[in-house]
């Protein structure tokens, strides 16, 4: 059929590309689809830092001041400087730094700040990044020469390259052995897989050392807000979104009153002391941080537990349950998350919940 070797393995490639395609449009059927090799293209745009990826071009650094002023001064300031918002870009380097390719203020503290060029080790990273992010308000908009030539001229702002230099595909690699900071780079993270830089920097991840003795105190971040203005805005407590760890607090109540349930809590456990059961069950609520949304006696986020206990008495199977997956509807329509804590700790809880405990709280 063929008459030649090459058209031959011409086709027997063919068959093998059409059955991985059959294959490949088969193995999750009716969703999605293969992208296009356009569509790939489109966002295969990364430039590695052996600036493969690179695409063909040049920009003078005279073109990339006209750009710079009219699309990325307004954000990052005439030279570089930035204002307000966004850290300064120039500054920082010397021309020692460009002959030993390590920035020497980034081992000090006299300098103000970090910036940019003082922490960049590949000037691949700027192309890619100002490539594909900026202008922040029209990312990808630049074109090949504008992205070389705003390159050069931030190259240029840092002392790297001379005033009519031409940056391009052909010469960036010999603009990196010139970079203040290339030699800085550590590997000691092992955020690379493979050998490509050697073994050196084959390490874990982490460093993860138990803290078994001599442990530092744990701190406990806490606000508060002045009493004129506590409730300025309406109760706190009400005003949080549904889910995650965020409580607000309740701002109809002085801090001094929120006090007063914090010690009613303590006073329940020292008062009941003849039934270790109740004490072992609000060191249950305490430790899991239930009486962060319950009160003893009062509703916080929650129904307080005198009032689950009233509404559920006996249904000690009911409230384990309850604990341990959450859900919302019975006592409103905030949810309660579900409960890590083991099946026999929840019984604990559900039994003193499902208690007369009313009367040992002294009602």
């Amino acid at each position: 059929m063929f008459k030649s070797p090459k058209l031959f393995l011409v086709g027997a490639l063919l068959v093998v590309v059409a059955a991985a395609s059959a294959q490949g449009a088969n193995k999750y059927p009716g969703v999605g689809r293969d992208a296009t090799p356009k569509e790939v293209a489109a966002w295969d745009i990364d430039v590695r830092a052996d600036f493969k990826g690179l695409p063909a071009g040049a920009g003078s650094v005279a073109k990339g001041q006209d750009v710079w002023e009219s699309k990325c001064a307004s954000c990052h300031g005439v030279f570089g400087e930035s204002g307000e918002v966004y850290s300064p870009l120039v500054g920082g380097t010397t021309a020692q730094d460009i002959k030993t390719g390590r920035v020497a203020n980034l081992s000090g503290n006299t300098y103000p700040g970090r910036t940019t060029l003082m922490k960049v080790s590949t000037v691949s990273t700027l192309w890619d990044y100002i490539n594909r992010a900026m202008p922040w308000t029209a990312p990808k908009s630049l074109s090949t020469e504008e992205v070389y030539a705003v390159t050069a001229f931030l190259l240029n702002l840092g002392g790297i390259v001379p005033d009519d230099y031409v940056l391009s595909d052909k010469n960036i690699a010999e603009v990196q052995q010139r970079m203040p900071n290339r030699n800085g780079m550590t590997k000691q993270h092992a955020l690379w897989s493979g050998k490509e830089f050697g073994t050196s920097h084959i390490k874990p991840d982490t460093r993860n050392t138990a803290c078994m003795k001599n442990c530092g105190d744990v701190v406990k971040v806490v606000s508060s807000i002045p009493e004129h203005a506590r409730n300025a805005h309406g109760n706190l407590a009400e005003q949080n979104r549904w889910v995650g760890a965020q409580r607000g607090a309740d701002t109809t109540r002085s801090e001094a009153q929120q006090g007063v349930a914090t010690v009613a809590v303590a006073m329940v456990t020292k008062t009941d002391a003849g039934r270790g059961e109740s004490q072992t069950a609000l060191a249950l609520a305490q430790k899991y941080s239930c009486t962060a949304c319950h009160g003893v006696d009062k509703k916080i986020v929650g129904p307080s537990f005198q009032d689950i206990s009233k509404k559920h008495a006996g249904k000690v199977d009911y409230l384990a349950g309850k604990i341990k997956s959450g859900g919302s509807g019975v006592w409103g329509p905030i949810p309660m998350p579900a409960q890590a804590l083991s099946a026999a700790e929840a019984q604990t809880l559900a039994e003193w919940l499902a208690s007369d405990m009313g009367k040992g709280m002294g009602k």
